[in-house]
Parts: structure tokens; sequence; C-alpha cells
């Protein structure tokens, strides 16, 4: 059980109707190639998350309360570092990597390297001990989610996340000892907390000494790809066709900017190459 008195996290989601999904923003600022310098020892009891939280579709991966809860219990009791780098994602398995790290028998130490953001923040909540690098920044947002439905389906949405926004709030004024409605205010504003704020304010202990953050390998694809697709949902598209159309454009085996043949201008009927350069252009003119 963590050493500080953190309040647990609710568990549980909404209708199949709802998504909880990593806020654009949030990407656009992330630096996947931020990891920890190679520590030596101790590498043994340390768990990385330098991905989105939850499920990734387009790399299988991402960071899973499934995923945590085997590493802990591979680790078993004792202290346990978390390197940490994320934008953020489901804010639901946040919530639940929070509580397992919580409940561990052990000292956490988080470790924030890059981004600590929205799912990514809640997370860090659960250390007994964190640092943040000085270039670092904590972000805390209210419930990020897709949604669909008629009017009254979005009220009863709106309704039920009310009490993981106030769970949220709670999580952060127990880490900071800021009063309730200052933490409030700074979700509703969606506040990006540099590292030395960070320590000011309660939600770091400590910066983290700059010989301790490096730069690895990133899936340079993977993250231009999710870039893409927040740009094409940002415009209106449904993820399941934003998903589709990005499906089909990696696996054409065409010219992605139209039809070849010595037209520049011309577009193979169904191309699917064009077809996101279309959205994307829409997208541009819409914002």
């Amino acid at each position: 059980m963590s050493l500080k008195t953190l309040p647990g996290a609710p568990q549980g989601r909404p209708s199949a109707g709802v998504r909880s999904e990593i806020l654009p923003r949030a990407l656009d600022r992330w630096q996947p190639g931020i990891r920890a310098a190679a520590d030596g020892a101790g590498e043994d009891r340390t768990i990385s998350i330098y991905d989105v939280i939850g499920y990734d579709y387009w790399t299988g991966d991402g960071v899973t309360a499934k995923r945590i809860a085997g590493a802990l219990r591979n680790l078993g009791k004792g202290p346990v570092t978390v390197n940490l780098n994320s934008p953020g994602g489901d804010m639901f398995e946040g919530l639940a990597i929070y509580n397992l790290l919580r409940e561990h028998e052990g000292e956490v130490t988080v470790k924030v390297l890059g981004l600590a953001a929205s799912a990514g923040s809640i997370i860090a909540m659960a250390g007994d001990n964190v640092q943040v690098a000085r270039a670092g920044f904590f972000m805390v947002h209210n419930s990020w989610v897709m949604a669909a439905g008629n009017r009254l389906d979005l009220r009863e949405i709106a309704d039920w996340l009310e009490p993981f926004d106030a769970a949220m709030a709670d999580i952060y004024t127990a880490r900071t000892g800021l009063k309730t409605d200052a933490v409030a205010k700074l979700m509703d504003a969606e506040s990006w907390i540099g590292g030395s704020a960070a320590v000011d304010q309660g939600f770091a202990d400590s910066l983290l000494p700059s010989d301790q953050v490096g730069k690895g390998d990133t899936k340079a694809s993977a993250s231009a790809v999710r870039r893409l697709e927040a740009a094409l949902r940002a415009g209106g598209m449904p993820k399941s066709e934003a998903m589709r159309l990005i499906s089909e454009f990696k696996s054409s085996p065409g010219d992605p900017a139209g039809s070849g043949e010595g037209d520049p201008t011309g577009r193979v009927q169904g191309d699917p190459g064009a077809d996101v350069l279309a959205a994307l252009q829409g997208f541009s003119l819409s914002h």
C-alpha cells in the first residue's frame, strides 16, 4: 500500500457509445523519444511508461492496466521506479493503473522524464516520491471523451462523467495540498505545468537530475499516424472512418499522392491515399 494517504480512484466505464480518447493537443506536444538514461543497477525494479495510456490500435501496444498489473506481479513486494513520458489516453485505464500503483506493497518512485499529460498525470500522482525533469510537464484537465447520442444521451453522459472529474480533483488535491477549488480551476483551464512550477505546486517533490534523462529510438511512423488520426477526427471525421482511411493508405502499394502515370493532378477512383489527402485538405480549410 502507498506510503502516502491517497484516495482510491473510481472504476468502471460508461456505455459503448462513449470512448475516453487522447487529447490532440497533448499528442502534438509529446516527444516520444524522451527516455530514461541508462541507470545501471536498479533497472530490474523499473517499469517504463513511454506510450499512450490504453490499447493503441496503430502499434498493437499502449500501456494498459493489465500490463502494469503483470509487471508488478513479476516484481513482487518492494520499491518500484516508474519512468513516465506519456501524452495520456484512456482515462479509465489511467485510473486503474493509478489504483494498482497506489496499492503496491512497496515505495513507488515516479520519474516524469518528459510529459505526464491527462491520464498520465493521474498515474504520476500514485508515487510516494515524484520527480520531474526541469523541461518536463504535467497537464491536467477534465475528462475528455468521444460520445455519440441524442441530447438526452449526452446530458446523461455529462452527469456520468462528473464524479470522475471530482475523483481526479480529489487525487490532485491529496497529492499537492492545494485547495479543491484551485485544482478544479486548473482542470477547467486545461493547465500545462512546467517542472519547477510542478514542484512549487506540489505535483512533484523534486526536480529530476538532467543526467537521468536521455533519448531512445522512437516509432516515428506510429507517432505520425496518431497525429494524422487526431487531425482527421478534429475535422469531424468519425474514429472508425479515420482509422479505415489511414489503414488503407498505409497498405496502398501505389503513389499516395494520386494516380501517377504522368498526370500529377489525376486521381484513381477510390484511391485511399487521395482520400486521406482530400480529408486533410478539408481539415486545413476548415480550421
